[in-house]
């Protein structure tokens, strides 16, 4: 087939063979949501499978980010959101560069387009928030347990989808000769070995003998991630947490409020949480250096307003 005549669809296929073997599960997972996305454009929006590479030009990638945009999916998952659009674009544009290279395409279409990420802040609960969620007791059991799962994940920093798959022979005796979970992310397949801390561990016994535990032969209970963050909100009111309480909060209360501020190194909380390198841990660092600047801005700003009447009332004497 010559240059002129190779099809998008192909490219992808191609792209993603190759790739098999030099991408992490998770990544490739990626690039599959992001190859059915792109079909379902074809589709819905050109009402065609398949257009030649040639074809491809700024208003395409144009077209196809509305697209990720408007799109509602039928299932669970929320709408793409501005950066989970420009996720899908970068992908697109790695196929894209392997055309390139190749000589499938003589254009680059990308030449104009820029992709544009929002800036978004990894909001965390501080240790009073948290504290204060610790110590509610729920009278409706359903509410409790939900507390207690989220609990878990701010003290192992495990997401919704690895608590979820946990089964009692996760937790081993570790070469300290304390309780630890060994799994692997649902998300990345990395393998994790946590040493659990002991609010962690009184959840695991909690739910021990708990009938609902013992039928699905899980750690803790299961219940679906959105009726989880739905009751979230609920005991967020209740706790009084003016934050948007969500499963997935926890996990960044995990890396920021209880390890990072507490002197954990980061490099022990990258394997902790399971990430394949620092670089993602290190957004965690620079929100604890945000917060640090803004208390340090607070102080600052009361020092100098005491050194300030100080003089006033020195001067008007």
């Amino acid at each position: 087939m010559s240059a002129n005549q190779q099809s998008l669809v192909s490219l992808i296929k191609y792209h993603n063979d190759i790739m098999k073997t030099q991408l992490e599960w998770g990544t490739l997972k990626n690039y599959g949501t992001t190859q059915k996305y792109i079909t379902m454009f074809l589709d819905k929006h050109l009402r065609t499978s398949d257009v030649f590479l040639s074809q491809l030009n700024y208003k395409f990638l144009v077209d196809f980010e509305m697209f990720l945009k408007a799109h509602q999916p039928t299932d669970h998952q929320k709408p793409c959101g501005q950066n989970t659009a420009m996720k899908h674009i970068e992908r697109f544009r790695k196929m894209i560069n392997m055309a390139i290279k190749y000589e499938w395409l003589e254009k680059d279409p990308f030449q104009k387009f820029k992709a544009s990420f929002k800036k978004t802040s990894r909001e965390s609960l501080t240790m009073v928030e948290l504290t204060r969620i610790e110590e509610k007791v729920f009278t409706i059991p359903k509410l409790q347990q939900v507390k207690d799962l989220f609990i878990f994940s701010c003290y192992t920093g495990l997401a919704y989808a690895d608590v979820m798959k946990l089964k009692p022979s996760d937790v081993i005796l570790g070469m300290d000769g304390k309780a630890w979970i060994t799994t692997s992310r649902k998300k990345t397949d990395m393998p994790v070995r946590i040493p659990l801390l002991g609010k962690a561990n009184e959840i695991i016994k909690t739910y021990k003998n708990h009938p609902a535990v013992l039928a699905a032969e899980s750690l803790l209970p299961n219940i679906s991630n959105q009726k989880l963050n739905s009751y979230l909100k609920e005991i967020a009111d209740l706790c009084g947490v003016q934050k948007n309480l969500t499963f997935h909060l926890a996990r960044h209360t995990f890396a920021t409020t209880i390890t990072l501020t507490n002197g954990v190194p980061i490099e022990t909380v990258s394997k902790l949480l399971g990430h394949s390198g620092i670089r993602t841990t290190q957004i965690y660092a620079k929100v604890i250096e945000k917060k640090v600047s803004d208390d340090m801005e607070v102080l600052r700003q009361k020092i100098e307003g005491v050194s300030l009447n100080i003089t006033q009332t020195q001067t008007g004497s």
